[in-house]
């Protein structure tokens, strides 16, 4: 039963790739074509192959609506936050995930640091888009007539002396951590108060989420908050794949 099994579901990575005839099927799996059309005729039965006019074979609608609807509830805080703990243990700051939600990015989860001296931010609260680090990874993965869009619209108020002065500056942020990956808040909010950031992609590569270790520079500098960035990235890859299902869970480590 589970070599049934196990042969039945090797047909669908190659329907993927696109339409195929029962020979391929059979040539693929290694096995008679009378074999490959018993499993292809079990998974037409469930609506997970379909079979088109030409004879060949594709993925059918009713796998395509099981993925939609498994990721549509996918929670990516469930998922990130074990990682959030540890990256907190790790580093010791505050660590955040947001996500973006119609005009703003919103934090959905967050671990205090475990010094006195901490971050004023609380779940559900909308983060400054046009500084905060979370939100330059966000928008920066909208398509380029979005960001623009999106850059135009918004208001710049000039929270310190390094907030992002006008759409134009905002618009070459944005494409910056697209070509990098990582985004960084130092000081464009508060100018105690530094931040580095990655994003979490879905499995279609686009970003979901993003998550960030925050600390005031009484704690840390910049520079030493910088040093922690391949851990950061390193956290976010793990969540990434974790969420995507590309890889099983694991811990990171520095």
């Amino acid at each position: 039963m589970s070599q049934t099994v196990d042969r039945a579901l090797s047909i669908l990575p190659l329907l993927a790739e696109g339409p195929a005839d029962l020979g391929r099927v059979a040539e693929r799996l290694g096995v008679h074509k009378s074999t490959a059309l018993r499993l292809l005729r079990t998974l037409h039965e469930h609506g997970f192959v379909y079979r088109q006019s030409d004879q060949r074979y594709r993925l059918g609608a009713r796998l395509i609506s099981l993925a939609q609807e498994a990721m549509e509830n996918l929670d990516v805080r469930e998922i990130a936050h074990p990682h959030l703990v540890r990256l907190n243990e790790q580093v010791g700051h505050t660590v955040h995930l947001a996500v973006h939600e119609e005009d703003e990015v919103l934090y959905i989860d967050k671990v205090e640091s475990r010094y006195p001296v901490r971050m004023y931010s609380r779940i559900g609260k909308p983060v400054a888009i046009t500084v905060a680090a979370v939100a330059k990874l966000l928008l920066a993965d909208l398509p380029e007539n979005e960001r623009r869009a999106v850059a135009e619209q918004l208001d710049y108020p000039m929270y310190t002396a390094r907030s992002t002065p006008n759409a134009d500056g905002f618009l070459k942020e944005l494409a910056k951590v697209r070509e990098q990956g990582w985004a960084t808040d130092l000081g464009g909010h508060e100018e105690s108060i530094n931040c580095v950031a990655a994003p979490i992609r879905g499995a279609d590569g686009r970003v979901v989420a993003a998550m960030s270790v925050s600390a005031p520079n009484v704690v840390v500098t910049a520079e030493e908050l910088l040093t922690l960035l391949p851990l950061v990235r390193r956290t976010a890859d793990a969540i990434s794949g974790e969420y995507s299902g590309r890889t099983p869970v694991k811990e990171v480590t520095a």
